[in-house]
């Protein structure tokens, strides 16, 4: 697939566009580790906000306090979800799960 050569207008609105939704997943994940906002929140984002719905389910949990990658993949493996997942793609049982996983043990915020 031939990609059409972009103008350096194009460039950096593209650039901005993706620097706001870096932003946007960056200022989710640290509210989601505070515990700000839960789990079931974050999921009702995903269909209003693209920034969120292009999140990677894997991420999102790295970001919780003393979770990392093999955490992190050991609980979507457990929950049957896809490490490459993202948080659109995720179907109504796998919804389910993480957010009962999430009810059942909420993430400890930093101190």
């Amino acid at each position: 697939m031939v990609l059409r050569e972009l103008s350096d207008e194009d460039r950096i609105r593209a650039r901005a566009k993706a620097l706001a939704a870096r932003t946007r997943r960056a200022e989710i994940k640290a509210q989601f580790s505070a515990g700000k906002i839960t789990i079931t929140e974050v999921l009702d984002l995903v269909y209003e906000d693209e920034a969120v719905g292009r999140m990677r389910v894997m991420d999102l949990l790295e970001s919780v306090p003393g979770v990392g990658e093999v955490r992190a993949a050991n609980l979507l493996e457990r929950l049957g979800i896809s490490p490459s997942r993202r948080l659109r793609g995720l179907g109504r049982k796998q919804r389910t799960a993480i957010t009962e996983h999430f009810k059942q043990s909420p993430p400890k915020t930093k101190v």
